[in-house]
């Protein structure tokens, strides 16, 4: 199992370092430009500050740039840190419903990652824009204002089986999230259509997870005062999500969020309509915003956390392994991000 953690905001920067020092195996970037610092201007500082650790972006967004854009700006990333970087990516949930906007479609989605992938690869490609098709290509590498020699790994972010398919189609590896993208064995048979749909063989394929964590502490319990705190706002990111998919798409909330779902769509209903968007991602993985705390309970923990003492950690992970899971990121409180993944290295990451 590898173990990455994941950086957001430019005066944090160190921490990249840090984990490092501590062993872990990966970082990668967030891209959210109306919440978090810039992600081109974060990697490039890791990159100059590392020696080991890979570095990619978790998750570049389609539309906050044009993809020969994020095809240069990644492999200007790799001329820094040769070899260690990878290009994770996805539709972009929170980033473009904080613009108003909605994610990519599928189709654009998929558009996107076979542009990308032919540059990387060096290849020229028809790229369209404003309604025109013209091959593109990266021109005068000889210069060496990127690096293509060494390989970018593109690691395509799949919530839902059709995005786990273009993984399959088009990606080095797939970035999914527990609970929201699935059981692994599901995901990995949604990989393979895609994968079997293209030719395509998945030896080498990766699968990387986005979890929540709850580490407990001696005498805690679920209901405890830290653990509401601690765990809430990746929870609640999660909730968020949900309550988007569900009014777009119609369909039903799933099982692990129904002890709270009715009761907080009440909540969210009751907020000023012109500015709903705005508070409902407001606290993204940040903090457990005051008013809903009450929405986290025991349940809701289980259902949404890897989340235990550290030796049960160690087997949830250890099952999650045998299942296919290469990869794990967790999402921790901005303010104790620190705390927790030192402690996340000494009590779990040893014992693995």
């Amino acid at each position: 199992m590898q173990f990455g953690v994941s950086c957001g905001y430019i005066n944090d920067i160190g921490f990249v370092t840090h984990a490092e020092k501590l062993g872990y195996d990966f970082a990668w970037f967030t891209d959210s430009p109306l919440m978090r610092s810039n992600i081109w201007a974060m990697m490039a500082i890791a990159a100059q500050q590392t020696q080991r650790i890979r570095l990619g972006t978790g998750l570049a967004i389609p539309g906050l740039r044009l993809a020969p854009v994020a095809a240069g700006g990644i492999a200007t990333i790799n001329k820094l840190a040769p070899g260690r970087v990878f290009f994770g990516t996805g539709t972009g949930n929170t980033a473009m419903r904080t613009l108003g906007q909605r994610p990519a479609k599928v189709a654009e989605f998929r558009e996107y990652l076979r542009v990308i992938k032919a540059l990387l690869a060096g290849e020229e490609t028809d790229y369209s824009l404003n309604g025109e098709t013209h091959a593109v290509k990266f021109q005068n590498t000889h210069l060496n204002y990127i690096d293509l020699e060494h390989e970018i790994p593109m690691m395509v972010g799949g919530f839902g089986p059709r995005a786990q398919g273009l993984a399959g189609e088009l990606g080095d590896g797939v970035i999914t999230g527990i609970p929201r993208g699935g059981a692994i064995p599901n995901v990995l048979a949604n990989v393979k259509r895609g994968a079997d749909a293209a030719g395509r063989s998945l030896d080498g394929f990766q699968v990387f997870a986005l979890a929540n964590l709850l580490m407990l502490e001696k005498g805690e319990t679920l209901a405890s005062e830290r653990v509401v705190a601690e765990c809430g706002p990746a929870i609640m990111a999660n909730v968020h999500y949900l309550v988007d998919f569900v009014r777009e798409t119609g369909r039903q909330p799933p099982d692990y969020i129904l002890p709270i779902w009715q009761e907080y769509m009440d909540f969210h209903m009751s907020r000023d309509e012109a500015t709903r968007h705005l508070a409902l991602h407001q606290s993204h993985y940040s903090y457990l915003d005051p008013d809903e705390a009450r929405f986290i309970t025991p349940e809701i923990i289980r259902n949404f956390c890897i989340a235990g003492h550290p030796e049960e950690i160690v087997e949830q992970l250890r099952g999650l392994e045998k299942q296919g899971l290469d990869g794990i990121v967790f999402s921790l409180p901005t303010e104790l991000t620190f705390r927790r993944t030192e402690d996340f290295a000494r009590k779990v990451i040893a014992k693995m």
